[in-house]
């Protein structure tokens, strides 16, 4: 007698496929959950969320913020003395803070202008304390190597140390000797009148002794070498060493000038100054 053997029970082909799907959709299930949750703040999930992203929590974030860049900030230099070359500007004593620059028109010109600056703040450097001044020098310009009666201004870089003239002084904190002494007559090179030309003064320490009367005469490297260069009154015309300014700059300058910051003069012709 034969026995019934059931035959094997088959699957319909359809079934692998939708257990596939229903995997696929618990999964797709699952991480709507995860969305959901990082959504809402869950702690535990935002973290492995981030993880999963690439980064580290908080910790990432705070180490990206010390890393990023800060706002570009430029690199402010201190302002130089415009059209001084490396050679003049390495004669200005450091302790100069205030510097009067005359410049010649060209080495053979008695036509100049003047400005004074000044470095009260470091960090900016030098600021322009004046306008720019109409000024004379010596008849036939300007000369490296000064002598006497060479008609020529020297070149460089001189102390200014004291003051003078036949007036009062303006208010200043500058040394200054009124003396009657202080006087001058005859006429200029183009017939101009010299008088009132020293009403106000300041001595250049060009080979004389620092910090005395502008009157002194004693000449440190000698007479042959000349003296007596100074900033004085404008009478019109050229000088025969001297630098001249009009009336009121005079008593602008002296009015500016401050023994405190140890003022200089550079003074040249242009071509020598940008060395």
């Amino acid at each position: 007698m034969s026995v019934f053997r059931p035959s094997a029970v088959r699957r319909p082909p359809y079934a692998v496929h939708v257990g596939t799907c229903a995997a696929a959709l618990l999964l797709l299930t699952a991480c709507g959950d995860t969305t959901s949750d990082t959504a809402t703040g869950n702690p535990a999930v935002r973290a492995s969320a981030s993880v999963s992203a690439g980064g580290a929590g908080p910790q990432a974030d705070g180490a990206r913020r010390r890393a990023a860049p800060g706002p570009y900030a430029p690199v402010v230099r201190p302002r130089e003395i415009p059209a001084l070359g490396p050679k003049t500007r390495a004669s200005i004593p450091a302790s100069a803070k205030q510097v009067f620059v005359v410049t010649g028109d060209s080495y053979n010109s008695s036509l100049s202008t003047a400005v004074l600056y000044a470095r009260d703040n470091p960090a900016l450097g030098w600021l322009p304390v004046t306008t720019r001044w109409p000024a004379h020098n010596a008849l036939n310009g300007w000369t490296d190597e000064h002598w006497e009666g060479d008609l020529r201004t020297p070149v460089g870089v001189y102390g200014l140390t004291y003051g003078g003239g036949l007036f009062d002084p303006p208010e200043t904190a500058f040394p200054y000797d009124r003396n009657p002494a202080f006087v001058v007559s005859g006429e200029g090179f183009d017939g101009e009148q010299l008088e009132g030309s020293f009403d106000y003064v300041v001595a250049i320490d060009y080979n004389r002794t620092p910090g005395v009367t502008p009157l002194d005469r004693e000449r440190p490297l000698g007479q042959e070498r000349g003296g007596g260069i100074w900033i004085h009154v404008d009478h019109g015309g050229p000088t025969q060493g001297c630098v001249s300014l009009p009336l009121d700059r005079m008593r602008e300058l002296l009015s500016t000038l401050d023994p405190a910051k140890k003022p200089v003069v550079v003074m040249g012709d242009a071509e020598a100054l940008e060395r």
